[in-house]
């Protein structure tokens, strides 16, 4: 069948992952900007994600007329699901008809889930005023609250998003006439090729049709080269914090105070709780236990000697996500986890609890050890402001490992402690035990940043309707604000071009488009066989062979000397002539010259230009630079990112990585699902 004409590639079925307020004034879309409400409720963001609730608040249609008239979409009936409105437009499901259903399940469009509900939310919800809790109060919405959504369930809590599923959904999609398609879902699998890949595929048939997707970069972060969704006609987006963090303290007996981190909506009922340490409470210690029970892992605790107290886990392996139900189950009062990455992201605990640094952890330890009274009290969660913003932790990180010549992740936006909609159909901590279900809920990862981005690509396009899905995704990218890491290894292969202002984009100055032939074209030279590439593959030039809005270079030695060049074209999307000049920054390590570097527009008039790029790296694993053209009101800058051989992070992060990732799983079943 590969061999068959037309046949791009066969592969088998497998199953991917879904990734898993304040965001949208953080990134500057208040709620008084500038809207084009017309052309907005004209727009249909597709969402392939667990379907949809449609109960909630988020999703009313108040106010909203009938579905436009391009739409061709159908709403799919089945048990649990009360079905579509002017709101949400479509709700299709799709399921293999020999895959067993999960108990919790049903054959409908319905979210038994959340997470498709939450992106959805982030997307175009209607305003709500709620909070979390009495946390993160305001009001909650989407980025372009009069679009339409129509959802393609293609995720399950038991089986996860088969390949089968997501190419349906994708055509589907297509021809029901959706604008956007937004798709927090990604394959973890090392060895997925640019066409083993359905998300790879869907994404170039809406490109070809004139739909721009949106896919999220990943959570496996901060590992080099866990960037998910690198096709260059996909928008990848990572994710950034906001000014906003939940700390919750901890008050030990012998009155020391620490700051941790956690969503904790439990006010104490008393003043202290007897504190133990996990190894104390071991089945088959005295007092140092084993390390298995020193983590709290299910099945390794006394229950005597847990109930009614706060039980402190060691950090340092990815089961001690799950010990806050083990210690629910067993009678606790509590529980501090050691983490020992950042604290950057907070989670909802079955019970009250607390993430705490490692040396915080120890501090604990000590004072546990030190006394036969041990005593604490973990007190509800506050928000307090911290700087931003920075990459998540989490946020899976560049190189590509498909392809050297381009940077991704593209962008990153808000996505951490995002407070959106919510299935009543689940627990606010996906725990069957948890009796709490709410309206909204709080979570983090790139699955949050993946439809925050969509919602800004569909705001562009109310302004500009004709626009390419290049040309949104070049102004999205042109614009983005610069960003600084937390750590040496975030570099733009963590952030790509900078944090998203979509209010910017809509006023780019220049935009450099791609056209379907240009892929295929850069297909082609990649190596990739399609009728009519030998009279394509040429037309490809410089080291990428792309009109892309970023550059990156691949040396494979330190020591020797380089000299790439990279052939680029903008277009002048203003209505009058203007003049632009180029700026250029770069590193001791790196020369970058720009030939023309006056370039003068008529309205609407496209011009070339040649970027080279020299060096060597020596000592330095990566260097960066960037290019900007100003006119009066316009800066359209690129990043240029250069990276030698197997770039690596240092120390141990590649394991501390592999842990919060799991952690993260572990604790939010949405970010990773299965």
């Amino acid at each position: 069948m590969a061999d068959e004409d037309g046949v791009i590639s066969v592969f088998p079925n497998t199953v991917l992952r879904p990734h898993t307020t304040r965001a949208y004034d953080f990134i500057g879309m208040t709620k008084s900007i500038q809207r084009n409400l017309n052309f907005e409720s004209q727009i249909i963001i597709g969402l392939l994600d667990t379907g949809i609730y449609t109960d909630a608040p988020s999703f009313h249609d108040q106010g909203f007329s009938p579905p436009p008239a391009k739409w061709k979409g159908t709403c799919d009936k089945g048990p649990a699901f009360s079905g579509c409105n002017n709101k949400v437009i479509g709700a299709r499901y799709y399921r293999e008809a020999d895959s067993p259903l999960y108990s919790n399940d049903t054959l409908s469009p319905v979210d038994t889930d959340g997470h498709g509900t939450h992106t959805s939310s982030i997307a175009a919800g209607v305003p709500i005023s709620t909070s979390f809790y009495g946390l993160a109060g305001g009001v909650a919405r989407g980025g372009v609250p009069l679009a339409r959504i129509a959802m393609y369930k293609v995720c399950w809590p038991d089986n996860g998003c088969s390949t089968m599923n997501l190419l349906a959904a994708f055509d589907d999609a297509i021809n029901d006439g959706v604008d956007l398609i937004s798709a927090s879902i990604g394959d973890d699998s090392s060895d997925s090729g640019q066409f083993n890949d359905p998300i790879t595929i869907g994404a170039f048939h809406a490109f070809q049709k004139g739909i721009l997707t949106v896919c999220s970069a990943g959570n496996n972060g901060p590992v080099p080269y866990s960037v998910l969704n690198v096709a260059p006609w996909i928008l990848t987006v990572g994710a950034s914090n906001i000014d906003r963090q939940f700390v919750t303290e901890v008050s030990l007996g012998n009155g020391k105070r620490i700051q941790g981190v956690s969503v904790n909506i439990f006010s104490p009922e008393k003043t202290s709780y007897p504190l133990i340490s996990g190894a104390q409470a071991s089945i088959e210690s005295g007092g140092s236990g084993t390390s298995s029970g020193s983590s709290c892992y299910n099945g390794t605790l006394e229950s005597e000697k847990v109930k009614g107290k706060i039980v402190y886990c060691r950090g340092g392996d990815p089961q001690v996500g799950a010990s806050h139900i083990t210690i629910k189950e067993l009678g606790g009062a509590g529980i501090i986890v050691q983490q020992n990455d950042d604290l950057d992201t907070a989670f909802t605990l079955a019970i009250p609890g607390a993430f705490v640094n490692y040396e915080d952890g120890e501090n604990i330890e000590h004072y546990i050890n030190s006394t036969k009274d041990a005593t604490a009290v973990i007190q509800k969660t506050k928000t307090v402001e911290v700087g931003a913003p920075f990459v998540a932790s989490f946020s899976s990180r560049g190189p590509s490992s498909t392809n050297d010549k381009i940077l991704k992740p593209d962008i990153t936006a808000p996505g951490v402690n995002i407070l959106a909609g919510w299935s009543r159909l689940n627990t606010i901590t996906e725990y069957e035990g948890d009796d709490r279900k709410a309206d909204f809920n709080i979570l983090s990862g790139t699955s949050m940043a993946c439809p925050l981005v969509a919602a800004g690509a569909a705001y562009v396009k109310t302004f500009h309707p004709d626009w390419s899905p290049a040309a949104i995704k070049s102004a999205l990218m042109t614009t983005a604000t610069e960003m600084r890491g937390i750590h040496k290894y975030d570099t733009e292969l963590a952030y790509g071009s900078g944090n998203v202002d979509p209010v910017r984009a809509l006023d780019p100055g220049l935009v450099y488009d791609i056209t379907p032939s240009s892929y295929i074209s850069f297909l082609c030279r990649e190596g990739f066989n399609f009728s009519g590439c030998s009279n394509n593959a040429s037309l490809a030039q410089g080291l990428d062979g792309l009109n892309y809005p970023s550059m990156q270079v691949h040396v494979s030695d330190t020591t020797r000397s380089f000299s790439t060049i990279f052939y680029r074209t903008v277009k002048n999307v203003d209505n009058k002539r203007s003049t632009y000049t180029v700026t250029v920054k770069s590193s001791k390590h790196l020369s970058i010259s720009v030939v023309p570097s006056l370039l003068t527009f008529d309205a609407y008039e496209m011009k070339s230009f040649q970027v080279i790029v020299k060096g060597r790296l020596g000592r330095s694993a990566a260097v960066s630079g960037s290019i900007e053209w100003k006119d009066p009101t316009h800066r359209v800058r690129s990043p240029i990112f250069v990276y030698v051989g197997q770039y690596q992070i240092s120390g141990g992060s590649f394991l501390v990585a592999n842990i919060w990732h799991v952690l993260v799983c572990v604790l939010s079943v949405v970010l990773c699902m299965f």
